[in-house]
């Protein structure tokens, strides 16, 4: 997997490089098309992209040859001949996703249709860049021993979702001072590309989780909606007419920033009311042990009453910032996530709902508070779709403009 000077040897699987745009673009549509609406016949694609049967016909078999579409079984009982849809090929191509949080980090190698082959976790004080390139490096070498020298060649990047601006919740996090100053000269991006041999795109975690769910996820056709992600931090994202909203300046769907009424009555950010940490904080004044929050965000088997208060407190603020979202766009939907277990994010769910019906929302639309369908990897799958993006999807500037 290495080559003699250490670097991983990697096949270009851009499909960018030799052909002309309208066929590109035209590939692009049919791969959207298939992944948004599943196994879809030649056809169907045809109706819904204004293509001829014919160039539809090409392209297909084009993608099918190349791997990442395949045939599935005909399907039969209409007038005429059987019609033979075509789905994603989960093998077709494979990315690397790395989350960086302010607790712990993971790894994981996804397939074409999102899903979790492989995974790799570690969990720390606070995060320093150089144990953080170690971990990535040496964990994407293991994984992709397991795999074939085909399936090798179908890996199209790493994905890496992170905070932004490290640096400035050396306070929240807990780290020594001055101990996460390192990360204003770090550019982690540039420094996993100098080692990988695959192009290695970055992305604000809440924004990549958003990415996950709006790719992945099991939204019921929704094409609108805010996203909320609930980890050390809160963070959210937003998704309008189908596609993710980044902004000019890439800070769109920073719900965490949005000011809330606090204990006190006095205004402060989503932040510092409706995150995680404030549950480490609780956990710690009353005495009790806290890494379990983060060593497993899937199993609190010791959540007690302090989760309880936190849930209460949480879903208060979030209510509030979906309600000013929601004056400004009408978002019939508001999706939570998070770094907990699926009871947890249920309840969260309930008490913003909630929390909501108490709002006077005279004048707003209504909105439904849904569930993420992700869980708590979502900030590691949405890094991972960052090079399916860069590589074979419609909107690929959406979450690429930071990594140029």
């Amino acid at each position: 997997m290495s080559t003699s000077d250490g670097r991983f040897r990697a096949v270009d699987l851009d499909r960018g490089t030799n052909q002309n745009g309208v066929r590109l673009y035209n590939e692009r549509l049919v791969l959207s098309l298939v992944r948004r609406n599943g196994a879809m016949p030649k056809a169907e694609l045809a109706r819904l992209t204004g293509l001829s049967a014919q160039t539809i016909s090409v392209i297909v078999t084009q993608l099918a040859s190349d791997g990442l579409v395949k045939r599935q079984a005909p399907q039969r009982g209409r007038v005429g001949q059987p019609s033979v849809p075509f789905a994603l090929n989960p093998d077709g191509a494979y990315a690397f996703g790395l989350k960086i949080g302010r607790r712990s980090a993971d790894l994981v190698l996804i397939d074409f249709l999102g899903r979790v082959r492989r995974r790799v976790h570690t969990a720390y004080p606070y995060p320093l860049p150089e144990a953080l390139i170690e971990f990535a490096v040496s964990g994407m070498e293991r994984m992709s021993t397991n795999l074939t020298e085909a399936e090798r060649q179908r890996i199209t990047g790493l994905g890496v979702a992170a905070p932004y601006q490290l640096w400035n919740w050396a306070y929240e996090v807990g780290s020594p001072p001055g101990a996460l100053e390192i990360w204003r000269s770090t550019d982690i991006r540039r420094d996993l590309e100098a080692i990988l041999p695959w192009p290695v795109y970055l992305c604000n975690d809440a924004t990549a989780a958003c990415a996950a769910e709006l790719v992945f996820g099991d939204k019921g056709g929704l094409r609108d909606f805010v996203y909320l992600f609930v980890g050390s931090f809160i963070g959210g994202g937003l998704v309008m007419n189908g596609a993710l909203v980044p902004g000019t300046g890439g800070n769109a769907g920073a719900i965490g920033s949005m000011p809330v009424p606090g204990a006190n009555g006095q205004m402060q950010q989503l932040i510092r009311r409706s995150s995680l940490y404030l549950l480490e904080s609780r956990l710690m004044q009353a005495g009790k042990e806290s890494g379990w929050l983060w060593s497993d965000p899937d199993s609190w088997t010791e959540a007690g009453e302090e989760v309880d208060e936190w849930i209460q407190i949480a879903a208060e603020g979030i209510a509030h910032a979906v309600t000013s979202a929601t004056s400004v766009y009408d978002f019939p939907a508001v999706v939570i996530d998070g770094a907990f277990p699926v009871a947890v994010r249920e309840r969260l769910v309930a008490a913003v709902t909630t929390a909501l019906d108490r709002h006077d929302r005279q004048g707003l639309s209504p909105v439904t508070v849904l569930p993420g369908s992700i869980g708590a990897g979502a900030r590691e799958i949405g890094g991972a779709s960052l090079p399916f993006f860069a590589n074979f999807a419609m909107d690929r500037e959406v979450l690429l403009k930071e990594s140029a």
